[in-house]
């Protein structure tokens, strides 16, 4: 017997609102049920894959993300990166390298660390 992940939990000040901005990322759609000032909002997953689960808490984060997301991108990486700045996410640190390989260290609007590592197209590169 294994246990499989339902969803990926994010404690946030304003749930409805981040996951608008998350919801743009994954090009996946909020629960048609979810509104805003909702405490609890939904990003659905892709077919098999789990749900980002937005949770309102009334403290802020103050600390580097013990858990984050990878992300990996259909376009290249530096098109990502670049994407991404424009909807609200904060660079936060560059781990790429000059011969391509690393990632990009990213935040999304309350903080929130992520990743964007080098796509397939840039790795076949």
């Amino acid at each position: 017997m294994v246990s499989v992940v339902q969803n990926v939990a994010i404690d946030c000040a304003d749930a409805y609102e981040l996951a608008r901005f998350w919801s743009e990322v994954t090009g996946r759609p909020l629960d048609a049920e979810d509104r805003p000032g909702d405490p609890e909002v939904r990003v659905t997953p892709a077919e098999g894959g789990p749900a980002l689960y937005f949770h309102q808490v009334p403290e802020p984060k103050t600390v580097k993300n013990r858990l984050h997301l990878c992300l990996r991108p259909e376009t290249t990486r530096e098109q990502e990166v670049e994407r991404l700045l424009g909807i609200g996410a904060t660079l936060v640190a560059d781990r790429r390298e000059a011969d391509g390989a690393g990632w990009a260290v990213l935040a999304d609007p309350e903080g929130n660390e992520f990743c964007v590592l080098r796509s397939a197209s840039d790795r076949a590169a």
